[in-house]
């Protein structure tokens, strides 16, 4: 049999033994999940967000699950952070692995023509430019290495745009066609792919995803759970996705585009 037939089972297909990723927003919600998710696979994790207290929380739950783990206090607004980070985990890994684009945020705006450029700036400079420029910087030094996966999480805003949310709904929408060009800049060593989530229940939603609550509005009834998001980033950070690049994976709950 040859290697490219070898029957593998789904442990085998999804373990992270060995890989080392880093998850920015790792501190808690989706970016949490995914965290402990990796960990669980055999992965050890560079945890990033803005407060280092946070990623040292999360830290110590990966360590208890028998993995190492590198927590860093990161604004990936910030260029010269992003370069800092990217160095950090060298340093203390040797590699990276695994890229998660993760952190962002979405604040709701009183109307386009109200959006200060403050706002427009830091929506923009979080979603996107932070996004974009960890990305070359890691992905460039995987296709120099064995190469390996970079994942961003967008939105189903970029593909279901609503008023309040314009800035949040282009910057994701340029996060996803930053992706797909990203693949192709890199390929054949680097994989680049996106995961569009919906709404989940997380810290920063309670006030308005209730778990137990029907949401006439979702086929599926209500709002996602952030374990719901783990398959996703595990299928495209392992082997599983060996064949895949340049592609959008929904989980929304929502339907037909």
């Amino acid at each position: 049999m040859n290697e490219q037939d070898e029957v593998r089972t789904p442990a085998e297909l999804f373990d992270l033994t060995g890989k080392v990723a880093l998850v920015t927003g790792g501190s808690r919600g989706l970016g949490r999940a995914i965290v402990l998710g990796y960990a669980a696979a055999g992965a050890d994790v560079v945890i990033a967000s803005r407060k280092f207290d946070a990623c040292a929380a999360v830290a110590k739950e990966v360590e208890a699950l028998g993995r190492k783990a590198l927590p860093v206090a990161c604004h990936v607004g910030r260029w010269d952070e992003l370069d800092a980070l990217a160095e950090r985990a060298y340093e203390h890994f040797g590699k990276v692995d695994v890229l998660v684009n993760n952190a962002g945020m979405s604040p709701l705006a009183p109307s386009s023509a109200e959006t200060s450029e403050e706002l427009f700036d830091k929506v923009v400079g979080v979603n996107f430019k932070g996004p974009f420029r960890l990305s070359a910087v890691v992905a460039e030094r995987m296709a120099a290495g064995d190469g390996g996966s970079v994942i961003s999480v967008s939105s189903t805003g970029a593909l279901r745009p609503s008023p309040n949310f314009g800035p949040y709904a282009g910057s994701k929408a340029a996060l996803n066609a930053i992706s797909v060009a990203f693949a192709q800049e890199f390929a054949p060593k680097v994989r680049f792919n996106v995961i569009s989530p919906g709404g989940f229940y997380t810290d920063v939603s309670k006030a308005w995803a209730v778990p137990g609550k029907d949401e006439p509005g979702m086929l599926l009834r209500r709002f996602g759970y952030a374990r719901e998001i783990v398959t996703a980033a595990l299928y495209y950070a392992s082997g599983a996705s060996s064949y895949t690049t340049g592609s959008l994976l929904r989980v929304d709950g929502l339907g037909p585009v």
